[in-house]
């Protein structure tokens, strides 16, 4: 049986439907599916996606004909039904011809209208509908909109003036008219001839006569649309594979230009902002709808109160409001009540939220589309949450119904809209952290810290981040970063506080020595202001207000539901007992990754650390110790009392100890100077620290191996907090996690000493207190042997940053040097540092699972990387029978609502 290619619609039979977007894309799917349901729309047929990924690999020749029979009996198809004919100047039938993908791409691709026009038919059009003016307002715009998609008339760049409008501005010019619409018959027959004389001048071809040749024309314009650049852009934005291609919907022309009883608009069952229930939208009279969008003229509203509040935001009277701008509901007030009762009948159709294009053609009303329309993380789960309560859809509905990301929206500052519309790009990078910042430049994580404490909000600008920035990152409003990626020191930490940052901005050059940041030749000085879209990735000159953002019971009902039907419980990344209190608040029901390093860099501990590192021998790294241990013990204390009878998964010191000192002379002589030691000494520890590869180096449970005296003071800081608790009355529950675990021998070494610190601490204090005692695993060798180091565990943490980067054999922080090439090549289709790669690093994960339990059967499993965070690898996580996931603070909705949609789709 011969594949088929088109699938024709009209006069309320269709031969596709709803469920058969993935190959008549949305638009098609859903063009069929009204027809099927009784709603008006004018008659047309659908080209498949299929034959998109077709055009692309045969090329435009074979494709045309291959399709020409089906083309050609399709438009006759279209002819039947409106009694009109293709091409013929006495009874002409003019079509549109449409993009639509099976994910909803707005204004991505393009799209051609009034397609059928030449200068015999344009004459026959006029004398037909007695309305001249309509004819040849059709014509130029089908030249214009021709010339732009199809012959390659449009702007080269933005700095280009469109061809196009630049001589419908001479025209108008001439005889001093400022709207599109005030042209009169002559002009606009003066328009079509400088146009078509426009191409010829510009592209050396002649404008097409022959319609069948303008057919295939439109058609193959709108498969090559596919492929230009903002679409590409806005798939790799969206998560849209390419292999899904565009259909392609040819469908008969109905005009909304034809006078004052035709219009043309664009319309929504509910409020795309708020979520509100309540029916809106813009329209135009005597417009097509390319005018709607444009803003060449001002559209007005279709329903009375949204005028009314559209013209109270204006500051226009009541007067002027109804003489110059009346809604649709006033005006056309027949047209408005089919519209409002179609609106109402397909949103009960799909359940959901509709964004529909219509036209109104001398009092009769079309429908030209219809979508689940986009709308805002507030709007999303408000539009879920009253669907539900209106017996639309049912719970598990209402959760599947919420994109996890779009969360963030609800979490983060956001930027106040109109401030955002006159705000400066200077340039963009990575998208590290969500949300809204503005601030003044500093370069220095203390003077960050000063800054702040005098009253100031600080955006910290950075080569890249370290460590030893904390300080200044928790006191500034938000981070920017040259280098780095998503997973990158400053996106990791930034998210796990609910920072602004934006990583990787390549274009920007830091002079740390004047103090100077310059981004495409704008020199900007500390003290100067910046505004940071963590969201988007991209840096604006000087200040965007920003306004928090708020949390509805709408959003509570949702995360209840959540817990209702997940299995998968969500834990929290968090070093402090303000960012415990913040995942807290946002359901984390423990902390799954507790990072002990970072609590020493804080002032009073990072001159004991350093006497640590700078000791001789055991007896003098023990005096240090000493010191930290009551410091480290009120961390822990803090921490645990904020997680009162939740788990709190702390792991003991991790990173190399190189990165405790200074290495800039400046630095090492302010040590020199604080320890008493001379600058040659200092200079020499310092040099005997570096490593060839320090993250494979002397770190992780290899320093605990080599310095017991560590992981002994750090279990009696966390024990002897969970002590002082549990005499309190309350109910600490820690767990000691031992990082970088490669074997269990190294496990059991450390196992020995945390067991001979505790019970020292037990017999001291004379009392004792439960805790569990696992490993995280993040060396692919660790998961390989899973069974093996199991039997010493009571729980694994994998860390999957870390076992990515060795998995892959990538180093996180230079991976953004060459990860955009392999994804613009199709090399690897996602980051595997922001999603987790299922078929590698995945592979270990489930191993080290059921390998784990396989020697332990109450074995608890979780994850604490960067991915825990992520929808897709939290629903991996969850099939593949993990306990629990582990993210940023401001990331836990959203793991609790992609947990919760994985036991649904399970």
């Amino acid at each position: 049986m011969e594949e088929k290619r088109v699938y024709t619609f009209g006069n309320g039979k269709a031969e596709g439907r709803a469920d058969m977007r993935n190959l008549l894309g949305g638009k098609g799917a859903n063009l069929a599916e009204m027809n099927l349901i009784g709603v008006p729309v004018p008659p047309g047929f659908t080209i498949t996606t299929e034959v998109c990924n077709e055009y692309f690999e045969k090329g435009k020749a074979d494709v045309v004909s291959l399709l020409k029979d089906d083309v050609e009996k399709s438009v006759r198809h279209i002819e039947n039904l409106m009694g009109l004919r293709f091409g013929d100047a006495k009874n002409p039938l003019l079509v549109s011809v449409r993009s639509g993908a099976r994910a909803s791409m707005p204004g991505m691709m393009d799209t051609i209208l009034n397609l059928g026009l030449n200068d015999e038919v344009v004459v026959g059009l006029a004398r037909k509908t007695d309305n001249e003016r309509f004819a040849y307002d059709s014509y130029r715009r089908f030249v214009q909109m021709y010339g732009d998609v199809v012959l390659g008339m449009k702007p080269v760049n933005k700095d280009d003036i469109d061809p196009f409008e630049a001589i419908i501005e001479q025209v108008k010019a001439k005889r001093g008219i400022v709207l599109d619409n005030e042209m009169n018959v002559d002009e606009l027959k003066k328009l079509v001839a400088l146009f078509k004389a426009a191409i010829k001048e510009r592209t050396g071809e002649v404008f097409p006569e022959n319609p069948i040749d303008q057919l295939w024309g439109a058609i193959c314009a709108v498969f090559d649309s596919w492929m230009n650049e903002r679409a590409i852009l806005y798939r790799k934005m969206e998560g849209i594979p390419q292999e899904w291609g565009t259909a392609v919907t040819v469908m008969a022309m109905v005009f909304g230009n034809m006078g004052d009883t035709s219009a043309t608009g664009v319309c929504f069952s509910r409020d795309a902002a708020t979520g509100e229930n309540r029916f809106n939208g813009e329209y135009l009279v005597n417009a097509q709808g390319e005018d709607v969008v444009a803003g060449i003229r001002t559209p007005q509203q279709i329903t009375k109160e949204g005028s009314l509040r559209w013209a109270r935001q204006q500051g226009i009277s009541e007067e002027i409001r109804a003489a110059k701008f009346p809604s649709m509901e006033e005006a056309m007030p027949d047209i408005y009540k089919q519209l409002d009762a179609l609106q109402d009948k397909l949103e009960k159709h799909y359940h959901d939220m509709q964004d529909m294009e219509f036209t109104v053609q001398e009092g009769k009303l079309w429908f030209l589309q219809t979508r689940n329309g986009k709308r805002t993380g507030t709007a999303m789960v408000k539009i879920a949450i009253d669907l539900l309560h209106e017996g639309e859809i049912d719970e598990k509905t209402a959760i599947e119904r919420c994109e996890p990301n779009k969360l963030d929206e609800l979490l983060h500052p956001v930027f106040d809209k109109e401030a955002l519309a006159n705000a400066k790009v200077l340039t963009r990078g990575l998208p590290a952290s969500p949300g809204a910042a503005c601030g003044q430049i500093v370069f220095f994580a203390d003077d960050a810290a000063k800054w702040h404490d005098a009253g100031h909000k600080v955006v910290m600008v950075r080569l890249e981040t370290s460590p030893e920035d904390l300080a200044g990152m928790s006191a500034a409003e938000g981070i920017l970063t040259a280098r780095g990626g998503m997973t990158s020191h400053a996106a990791v930490v930034a998210r796990g506080m609910g920072k602004c940052c934006v990583s990787g901005a390549g274009a920007i050059m830091v002079d740390y020595k004047t103090r100077t940041v310059e981004i495409d030749g704008v020199v900007l000085h500390e003290g100067d202001y910046i505004s940071l879209n963590g969201t988007t990735g991209e840096v604006y000159n000087d200040q965007v207000t920003t306004r928090p953002a708020t949390v509805s019971g709408d959003f509570a009902e949702l995360m209840k539901l959540c817990d209702k039907y997940t299995r998968m419980v969500v834990r929290t990344n968090a070093d402090t007992p303000h960012d415990a209190e913040v995942a807290k608040n946002f359901g984390a029901i423990g902390i799954g990754l507790c990072r002990t390093e970072h609590m020493f860099f804080e002032n009073d501990k990072i001159k004991a650390m350093r006497e640590m590192i700078l000791a001789e021998d055991r007896k003098g790294r023990e005096v240090a110790l000493a010191k930290l241990l009551p410091l480290q013990e009120k961390d822990f204390y803090g921490i645990l009392k904020c997680m009162d009878g939740m788990p709190v998964n702390i792991r003991l010191l991790d990173p190399p100890l190189h990165e405790f000192v200074p290495h800039d002379l400046k630095g090492q002589e302010a040590m020199a100077q604080e320890m008493g030691k001379s600058l040659d000494f200092i200079q020499k520890r310092v040099a005997s620290l570096a490593e060839v590869n320090p993250m494979l180096g002397l770190r992780g449970c290899r320093l605990g191996i080599t310095y017991p005296e560590i992981t002994a003071m750090q279990t009696k800081a966390i024990l002897g907090a969970a002590l002082r608790l549990k005499k309190e009355g309350l109910d600490p529950r820690p767990e000691i996690m031992v990082p970088l675990v490669g074997t269990d021998k190294e496990l059991k070494s450390q196992q020995a000493v945390i067991k001979a610190a505790a019970k020292e601490l037990f017999d001291e204090k004379g009392m004792s207190i439960d805790f569990k005692l696992g490993t995280m695993i993040e060396i692919p060798r660790a998961a390989l042997t899973a069974d093996r180091i199991a039997k010493h565990a009571d729980y694994f943490s994998f860390g999957t940053n870390d076992l990515t980067q060795m998995t892959f054999g990538y180093s996180r922080d230079d991976a953004a040097r060459f990860l955009p090439t392999y994804l613009d090549n199709k090399i690897l289709e996602v980051d595997p540092f922001q999603v987790l790669d299922q078929t590698g690093v995945g592979q270990l994960v489930d191993m080290g699972v059921k390998k784990g339990r396989s020697t332990n059967p109450m074995l608890k499993c979780g994850i604490c990387g960067e991915h825990g965070g992520e929808p897709s690898s939290v629903k991996f996580c969850h099939r593949t029978g993990l306990d629990y996931v582990s993210c940023s603070p401001f990331r836990v909705p959203i793991a609790r609502l992609a947990a919760a949609q994985a036991a649904v789709e399970e």
